[in-house]
Formats: structure tokens, C-alpha cells, sequence
């Protein structure tokens, strides 16, 4: 199998498109990277910016350049040894412009007769529904043109033979119904991708659907055009297990396969999946664990309870935000699950037992017959918690266990997904703020920190059992770059400092939600300096997400107009600056430290790194839009071009530019090295300092056999403290093998002695990468 040594994300868009990849190749090259890592090619929705919302699976999308552009950026790629990653959506695919959808069009039109019938996952015994009316009553304001029907800008097909009459009574005759946009979430025909009824879900578990939509990049993979894929979403699919099988197959064993998978803490893939790991949250957890102070969890729950008035637990804040999601926004999915109970219950007790159901599940879902102790462990919890509904719930669970590929068991676990996702990223992750540095996709926020034994234990677990799954620190979906946590840790070391600030910031500009404000205060710390416009259009999103005093659908225009206000109002405070300035300069370096020591870890540990787009420098970005807003390439190029040519940056510099360049030193050296030198990658050592400091040194080795490996990266953790107690002193990492011709790669130094000082060793950078000739 041919695997990268490590991947650049590059999030492609009519402003980014195959051409502008193309014209960066040789900067990745450059930087040591092995493979381009693209989301979505194929053809999107009009004016689409992430690729997401697929229209049609049968080419690549001409918003970036089509069949040519992708042709030409392959072969680029290819001249400079580059391979190619390509972000597949095989779950749903976009629908709000049914004109640019040819199988959707034809399906609104013929119903059962279209030949697309078997594509969606909708229930064609009844019209589909379509929530795009702006009033119950709305329909009056229907128009026929040109034998279709139209709705202001919207435009839907008309069945042949039924086009006679008024627009209303047209309407009335088609295998459509429109209707007020708020039935979709207890109504809807179809299945949705999470509550966005835009995008409809695919029904690739048929052979015949699975053929029709993969053939286009199979092709791409029989041309040799393409190394591998990631499976968006593989929990929203009927049978994952099955799918991936299928795929393996079409693929062939040598294609790398990797599935946006988003596990527990002690989870992992099913044993049957062919896939070779998953995007690597669970690698995120573990590395920016590190840097986060377990010492300081009682004083952060401490400075919290005072702030919100409330000690209340994450356990109850999920379930609480999970039957929110249950209740008002995945109600039609929760009625089609109820229906399928057997027994003769009351209806609304049955929803209520599958909706308890759902919000009890310890992971995202369960995968029968394998997972079967995750699925035990949700039937215990609800019926434990719902004595009244205990019955039903067992009731599910046997018939979940008689059937594993039953319509009951695919729908639950189908479900519990959308639910968690929705429930805990999307909801709890903007209302239990306490730390907000551990609210990450595929976090953990209950854990206060990853000591460094489990760190090290799990990264030799990858090494052992996933060596080609893929690591990262920033994706796309992150809630906040990989840079903005590694500031936020450094509150673990300083909570009084932090509660002390909150104290005074929001009682001079207060918000209308306690939560919010810790949300708020802790992400201008995070992200400064930072725009007017990007914080209103951050908390005004979290806002909504967190559901507490207004949300995208019920929303409140008081609360909307102060949040929108409050950024303006900090901004335009001297004083309020002032603070956040003083405050921002006192925890920025020891945040630059954590970066640093995040991103060589991760570079340098077990897995395919992936660096997504400009975090190659230190990059201060909130949750999408935020972190898909423009990279300056020519900066990064202008950089990479003074480092090679000897030119070695500081971190007590004071240009931001020239502090980036430390960051991008580090990655580069780390990227050139897992490219070029690709057998110091192999297992995987935890390599223990010795001295008055050395619970502040993480390292690891590897490259060889125990004793004699051939690379070494060492990086400073809890910087504050270390400071605090005298700084390194006496400490020093024992290198193996006792060999003294060790190289620094990051600064090109050589290294003192077989036992190197760590004050020495980590003066110039809190990092650093050794290695050793064979």
C-alpha cells in the first residue's frame, strides 16, 4: 500500500479552485508534504463553498475547474511526487437547488417511476415533503413557468399530464407537496443529513446506488489519478461495515482508506472495517492533552460556579441537550423509529423510550453485532433512568439483537448519531463552557487533561495497530484552531490570573447568558487580536448553537441585536483593550510554546499527519466560516524561502511574521524528514528526562530497535509552571543508545553529549527533532 508520509488539507472553492491548488504545488512540495488532501471535487450545489452539498456524483465539479482543471492538478501533483487524498460524501447529497440535481429533479417529478427511485432514503408511498414555504398559507404564492412550477427563485418539475390548471391545483397533482420550512423537523418524508433538510440522504447500501455514485472517482482510481479516499460521515449510512467492504473492494487493497470516524476515548473502528484509521480527532485529544494542567481542574470548576451561579455536571448538560435534539429538531426520525417498535404501547410512550434510547448511547452509535456492549450499556442507562419506559426500551434492544440488519436496528443506529453529533458538538459544546480549549470534536471535556503515560501508551497503540490512520490538530470542523487551544491551556496553569480577568471584563460588558460570556471572554483570549465582524459572526453562531437564549429557529431579536452589539462594544472600550492586551501578552508565549509541542508531537508521532491549510504557521481561527477564510500563501512561500536560505527566527521576536516562522521551521523540518527519511517513522518509545523538571519534557523515540533508535523529539509541557520553578536547571534527556551524534533538524545544531541539558537543548525552542545517522 502506498501511503503519504503526511497530507496538506486544502479546503477547495470557486475562490480556491484546481487551478489555485495547482499554482501551490510547488510550495507543498517545498514544504516536505506528501499528499494534497482535497475536500469534495465532485459536482456541488451552485455557489457552493465547501463541496458538501454534491449534485450530481458523475463528474468533477465545474465550479472548480471540471474534468480538465482536476486533470491538470493530478498532474501536477504527480510530476513533483505528490499523491492525492480526495474527501468523498457517499451519506447524502444537495437538494436545495433541485434544477442542478438531475436524480432529484427526475424523483420530484416521476416519484416511484423515476429511475432514480432507489437512490433516496424517502418513503415514495406518500408526496415528498419539501419545507421551503415561508407561511403555512404561502402556497397561493406559487407560479407555473414554462411547465414548471416556481416558487420566488425556486423551481420545481411538473409531472407530464398534470400541467393543466391553476399553480395551486398543479401543485396538488405532483409527487411533492410544499410546505412551511417548520414541518421539516417533525414531518419530512426523507432522510436528512443531521436537521439539514437540504440535503437528503443516498441510499448507497443499494449495489446499484453504490455503482451509479462511485463510479466517476473508481475511475479516478483505475486511471491511477487517485491514492486514496476519506468517507464523510460513515455513521449516517445504513451499514458502514458493508459500505466500507464494497469500497475496499472497488478500490483494491493498495488505496488508502480512511473514514471521518469520530471515536471515544476508549473506542475503536469495528474489526471488520477494511479501513486503515479514521481523520484523527482522537490523536487530537491525545497531544493538546498534554498541554492542559490536570492541577488546575478545581480551581477552573471553582471560577465557573461562580460566574454561572451553578455547579452542574457534563453528563446532565449532554442528556439535557440530546433530548433537545430529540425532541424538537429529529422528531420525524424519532416518529419512523417508533413505528417500527413491535407491541401495542401507547405511540407517545414509545417515542419517549426511543428518544431516551438515543441520548444513552456512550459513543455516537452502535455497530451489530460488533459494538453490541455500547448498545447494552444505552439500554441500561435509559431504563435505569426511565424506570417507566424500562419495558419498551428492553423490548427494542430484543428486537435489535434478533435482527442486526433490521429496519429497527439500521434506523437507531443511524439515529444515535445525528443525535450525538447534534446533542454534544453542536449544542452541549456551546453551553458547558467551563474549558473551552477541550470542547473539540472528538473531546473529551470531562477530562481534565491526558497525563503523559496514556499519551504514551496510545500513541504506541497506533503505532502497533493503525500506523497508516491519519493524525491531525485542526480540521475544518474543529471548533477552534489547533493555536487557540494551545493558548487556552496555558488558563490550566493561570486560573486565578483567568478568574480574576472574567471577573472584571464581563461586569463591565455583560452578555445575556453567564455561559455565553464564558464562551465569549475565553475566545477573545484565544483568538486575539481579532475583527469586529469575525466575533459577531462567532458568537452569534455559538449563541444559536447553544439554544440557551435564542437559536437559529426560534429566534430572539433583543438577544441577536446585543450579542451582534457586544464585540463593537469591547472593541471600541480603550480600557477593555488594554486588559485583554495585557492579559493576551501574558499567556501568548507559553501559548506559542504549547503550539509548538503540539504540532512536533504530532508531525513526529505515530499516524500520517495532516496539516490543514496555513496552520503551518501559528494561526488564531474560530469555528467554521472563521477558519476557511483566505490563506496567504505568498507570506508562507516568502518565509520557507528565508529559512532555507539560513536565516533562523526567534521567538522573542516582535513581528508576527518572524514568530510564525518558528512554528513553520518546525513543520517543515518534521514534513522533509517524514518524506525523505521514512524509516526513522517505525515504532515507538517514550523517552524519559531526568532531573527537577522533568514532568515538563515529553519525549518519544523511534526508528529502530529499543535502544538504538534513530530519532528523538522532545517538547515542553506546562510552561508556566516550569518557568515558575526555576526553569529546566539540572534536567537532561538520556538519548539511546548513549550515542553523541545527535543533529537538532528544527535549528540544524548539533547535540551536546549522549544525556544533552534540556536548558541547552530546548534554549532556542521548546521543541526539538534529533536524529542520528544509521
Amino acid at each position: 500500500m502506498s501511503i503519504p508520509a503526511s497530507t496538506y488539507r486544502l479546503q477547495l472553492s470557486p475562490a480556491q479552485d484546481f487551478a489555485a491548488a495547482r499554482g501551490l504545488v510547488d510550495y507543498l512540495e517545498s514544504l516536505g508534504v506528501g499528499a494534497l488532501y482535497c475536500s469534495p471535487i465532485l459536482q456541488a450545489a451552485p455557489g457552493s463553498m465547501h463541496g458538501y452539498d454534491v449534485v450530481d456524483p458523475t463528474r468533477a465539479n465545474d465550479q472548480l475547474g471540471g474534468e480538465s482543471g482536476r486533470r491538470d492538478l493530478v498532474a501536477t501533483l504527480r510530476a513533483a511526487g505528490l499523491g492525492v487524498l480526495v474527501d468523498l460524501v457517499p451519506n447524502h447529497m444537495g437538494v436545495a437547488v433541485p434544477e442542478a440535481n438531475p436524480s432529484w429533479w427526475s424523483l420530484l417529478r416521476d416519484g416511484p417511476d423515476s429511475e432514480y427511485a432507489s437512490w433516496y432514503d424517502a418513503d415514495l408511498s406518500q408526496p415528498l415533503l419539501i419545507p421551503v414555504l415561508g407561511s403555512p398559507d404561502d402556497v397561493s404564492a406559487l407560479e407555473l413557468v414554462d411547465g414548471e412550477l416556481r416558487y420566488y427563485e425556486h423551481r420545481y418539475p411538473v409531472a407530464p399530464g398534470t400541467g393543466d390548471g391553476s399553480p395551486q391545483e398543479v401543485h396538488e397533482r405532483q409527487h411533492y407537496r410544499l410546505v412551511h420550512w417548520r414541518r421539516g423537523n417533525a414531518e419530512l418524508t426523507h432522510r436528512r443529513f443531521f436537521d439539514v433538510s437540504d440535503l437528503a440522504a443516498v441510499r448507497v447500501d443499494d449495489p446499484a446506488v453504490f455503482d451509479a455514485t462511485h463510479a466517476e472517482v473508481l475511475r479516478w482510481r483505475a486511471a491511477g489519478q487517485l491514492d486514496g479516499l476519506r468517507i464523510d460521515h460513515p455513521d449516517g449510512l445504513s451499514a458502514p461495515g458493508a459500505y466500507l467492504r464494497r469500497l475496499r473492494a472497488a478500490l483494491g487493497d493498495d488505496a488508502w482508506l480512511l473514514v471521518e470516524k469520530i471515536l471515544g476515548p476508549d473506542e475503536t473502528l469495528p474489526l471488520s472495517w477494511p479501513a486503515d484509521g479514521t481523520t484523527g480527532y482522537e490523536a487530537l485529544r491525545e497531544v493538546q492533552g498534554l498541554f492542559v494542567d490536570p492541577r488546575g481542574e478545581a480551581l477552573v470548576d471553582a471560577v465557573t460556579a461562580e460566574h454561572t451561579g451553578v455547579r452542574e455536571g457534563l453528563s446532565p448538560t449532554e442528556h439535557a441537550a440530546r433530548r433537545l435534539v430529540t425532541d424538537e429538531i429529529l422528531v420525524a426520525e424519532v416518529r419512523r423509529i417508533a413505528a417500527l417498535v413491535p407491541g401495542d404501547d401507547d405511540p407517545e410512550k414509545v417515542r419517549d423510550a426511543v428518544a431516551e434510547l438515543l441520548c444513552s448511547f456512550p459513543v455516537y452509535r452502535s455497530y451489530l453485532p460488533e459494538g453490541r456492549s455500547s448498545l447494552d450499556r444505552a439500554v441500561d442507562t435509559a431504563a435505569t433512568a426511565r424506570p417507566e419506559l424500562a419495558a419498551i426500551v428492553r423490548t427494542i434492544h430484543a428486537g435489535m439483537l434478533a435482527e442486526p440488519d433490521g429496519a429497527l436496528t439500521r434506523r437507531i443506529e443511524q439515529t444515535s448519531g445525528m443525535v450525538t453529533a447534534k446533542g454534544v458538538e453542536d449544542t452541549t459544546f456551546y453551553r458547558w463552557n467551563r474549558f473551552v480549549a477541550l470542547n473539540e470534536v472528538g473531546g473529551a471535556p470531562d477530562r481534565f487533561g491526558v497525563p503523559t503515560t496514556e499519551f504514551h501508551a496510545r500513541a504506541a497503540a497506533r503505532d502497533a495497530a493503525t500506523p497508516a490512520t491519519m493524525t491531525t490538530l485542526s480540521t475544518h470542523d474543529t471548533k477552534r484552531s489547533e493555536d487557540v487551544r494551545a493558548r487556552l491551556a496555558v488558563l490550566s496553569e493561570l486560573t486565578a490570573e483567568w478568574g480574576a480577568f472574567l471577573r472584571t471584563a464581563s461586569a463591565r460588558h455583560p452578555l445575556p447568558s453567564p455561559s455565553l460570556e464564558l464562551l465569549a471572554w475565553q475566545s477573545v483570549l484565544g483568538a486575539w487580536p481579532i475583527t469586529e465582524e469575525r466575533l459577531a459572526g462567532y458568537l452569534t453562531k455559538a449563541s444559536k448553537e447553544a439554544k440557551l437564549v435564542t437559536a437559529h429557529v426560534d429566534a430572539v431579536p433583543e438577544v441577536d441585536e446585543a450579542i451582534a452589539a457586544w464585540p463593537g462594544q469591547v472593541l471600541g472600550d480603550p480600557e477593555a483593550v488594554a486588559e485583554i492586551e495585557a492579559f493576551v501578552a501574558a499567556i501568548a508565549g507559553h501559548g506559542r510554546a504549547n503550539a509548538l509541542g503540539q504540532k512536533l508531537l504530532q508531525l513526529a508521532g505515530p499516524g500520517v499527519p495532516d496539516v490543514y491549510q496555513g496552520t503551518e504557521l501559528f494561526e488564531y481561527s474560530l469555528v467554521d466560516p472563521d477558519n476557511r477564510r483566505p490563506v496567504d500563501f505568498d507570506l508562507r512561500r516568502r518565509l520557507l524561502e528565508r529559512l532555507d536560505g539560513g536565516w533562523m527566527p526567534s521567538l522573542d521576536a516582535d513581528e508576527p511574521d518572524e514568530l510564525g516562522a518558528v512554528k513553520l521551521a518546525a513543520t517543515s523540518a518534521a514534513l522533509r524528514l517524514r518524506r525523505f527519511r521514512p524509516e526513522l517513522f517505525t515504532g515507538y518509545a517514550p523517552l524519559p528526562a531526568s532531573g527537577p523538571a522533568a514532568s515538563h519534557a515529553v519525549a518519544f523515540a523511534r526508528g529502530g530497535p529499543a535502544g538504538r533508535e534513530r530519532l528523538v523529539a522532545v517538547a515542553t509541557r506546562l510552561p508556566v509552571g516550569l518557568e515558575a520553578s526555576g526553569g529546566w536547571r539540572d534536567t537532561v534527556l538520556p538519548l539511546p543508545a548513549a550515542a553523541d551524534d545527535w543533529t537538532d533538524v528544527v535549528t540544524g545544531r548539533p547535540v551536546d553529549g549522549s544525556a544533552p541539558a534540556l536548558g541547552s537543548l530546548l534554549d532556542r525552542f521548546p521543541v526539538a527533532l534529533l536524529v542520528r545517522p544509521a
